[in-house]
């Protein structure tokens, strides 16, 4: 998310103090706690996986009657043109052990709120009932040249969300899952990666943490036909930069050429933790070159993966609700106005300064040994890995000790992580170096006291975030653990 502070050009903070009264109102509506539905692994001996794509483009030319806004950077920046067509892109994988399958599926946007989620899902009820699919997840690429799918980056105080746009959205989301169901086929599922030159990414907050695995999931049919591409990566989707008014998918889209043309395969796209901001470094001086260079790089880094793991047909699953408290009053301000379509629920004392929470989902799967998060925002790595900042380097000079453990250290081996996943609740910065500006917070950015802007903040929910995804985690885990012992 790119500054979210800048809604207060349009939006009063007397208007966010009703915000806050009109949200105290709200009442909170109780989360669903899903189960891990294991089964001992039962040897079917293969996946069946489809593949499915659709243009996600408005049906009006860009420029056009209507004016549609390049979402990730600056407010009122319209479109002047395309690059390459935004699409939705779906995968439905079935372990074929009578549960249904799975869905993950790629958005080219900046973020797709819950509530649009939900809006696709609804669509894909019957689809459900009538395919036994147990679990289906819309994930953001955060394309930083796509139409504003939040609603911050227009003419604020008005939205930047297009109704039509918003519709050619969730139609194409809808049609490549159901694409994907009809073209399924049976055959074997492959798990790998390759290491990308840590010189080329960027991370331009301190501590430097990031993953520089590029994760690849490939399905290979047993009639010999395409290959299908399930593809983790962290970054963000940002090589056109913020002077950029053509619309496009960015690089994402360049590694699915480069995939085409040299393996004949389909690709499914995601990011990982790119909070703290994860980006590659420009490959040219020219940004278009430079997405386009990027992309092919990426591209043929996948196709060059020999080393894999063939993966077991078994994938087991759990999604969980949980309310994230909100203290961004700006944030709250812009839900109240309708410039995003969040809702925010009165949860209380323990809740954070304004007692205002977010609904939101996280989801966790095995895919035979393989473990996967999907998290609805832009973790930071660190929240991840480890490798948080000490006190003495810290804004305030705050411990580490503050901090929830990192995520991976909850599971044996790796974990994946997959964010901007159901929702996008914006940035987790590790709370011990949480540093907001204390007379105007979340609307500026005051340096720290070692002159280090702290942007990310003003993106974010509040200090408490990664706190909650931490505990949700491990309530998750130990639904998994309780089950595998109960089975």
């Amino acid at each position: 998310m790119k500054p979210l502070a800048i809604i207060v050009n349009g939006i009063k903070s007397t208007l966010a103090d009703r915000a806050r009264k009109k949200f105290l109102k709200t009442a909170p509506e109780e989360p669903k706690i899903g189960t891990f539905d294991y089964v001992k692994p039962i040897d079917t001996g293969f996946f069946t996986v489809g593949f499915g794509k659709h243009s996600v483009m408005p049906a009006e030319p860009i420029p056009g009657k209507t004016t549609y806004y390049v979402a990730g950077y600056r407010v009122n920046h319209p479109a002047t043109g395309v690059l390459d067509p935004m699409m939705a892109k779906a995968i439905y994988i079935d372990d074929n052990t009578g549960r249904g399958g799975i869905v993950i599926c790629q958005i080219d946007s900046v973020g797709i709120m819950r509530h649009d989620v939900q809006i696709i899902r609804d669509k894909l009820a019957d689809f459900c009932k009538a395919t036994g699919c147990r679990s289906i997840n819309i994930c953001s690429t955060h394309d930083h040249a796509g139409i504003d799918t939040m609603g911050l980056w227009g003419p604020l105080p008005k939205s930047g969300r297009n109704k039509e746009h918003i519709q050619a959205v969730i139609d194409g989301a809808v049609a490549a899952i159901e694409d994907a169901y009809r073209s399924r086929k049976d055959g074997s599922l492959y798990y790998g990666f390759c290491e990308i030159d840590p010189a080329l990414y960027r991370d331009s907050r301190l501590p430097e943490v990031f993953s520089n695995k590029l994760h690849r999931f490939r399905f290979s049919p047993n009639d010999g036909g395409r290959d299908i591409y399930f593809v983790n990566f962290s970054s963000h989707s940002e090589s056109l930069l913020g002077d950029n008014t053509l619309i496009s998918a960015d690089f994402p889209a360049y590694i699915a050429a480069e995939v085409e043309k040299e393996k004949s395969a389909d690709l499914v796209y995601t990011v990982g933790a790119i909070g703290g901001l994860i980006m590659m470094r420009p490959m040219d001086d020219d940004p278009v070159v430079s997405t386009k260079k990027t992309g092919r790089y990426l591209g043929k880094k996948l196709c060059e993966i020999t080393k894999e793991v063939k993966l077991p047909p078994a994938i087991q699953i759990i999604s969980r609700e949980l309310y994230v408290p909100c203290d961004n009053h700006v944030l709250l301000a812009a839900a109240k106005v309708g410039i995003i379509p969040a809702k925010p629920y009165a949860t209380g004392v323990g809740s954070g300064a304004l007692n205002q929470s977010l609904l939101t989902e996280m989801t966790y799967m095995e895919i035979g040994n393989v473990k996967i998060l999907l998290i609805p925002g832009e973790p930071f790595p660190e929240n991840i890995y480890g490798g948080y900042l000490r006190s003495e380097e810290s804004a305030e000079g705050k411990d580490p000790s503050i901090n929830p453990p990192p995520l991976n250290s909850l599971v044996d081996g790796e974990l994946i992580v997959i964010g901007l996943a159901n929702d996008e609740i914006g940035y987790m910065p590790p709370p011990n170096d949480f540093y907001l500006d204390p007379e105007l917070p979340y609307v500026t950015q005051r340096k720290d006291r070692f002159d280090r802007r702290h942007y990310e903040e003003t993106n974010s929910l509040g200090p408490e975030t990664s706190w909650h995804i931490y505990h949700a985690f491990r309530q998750m885990l130990d639904d998994v653990q309780e089950h595998k012992k109960l089975t």
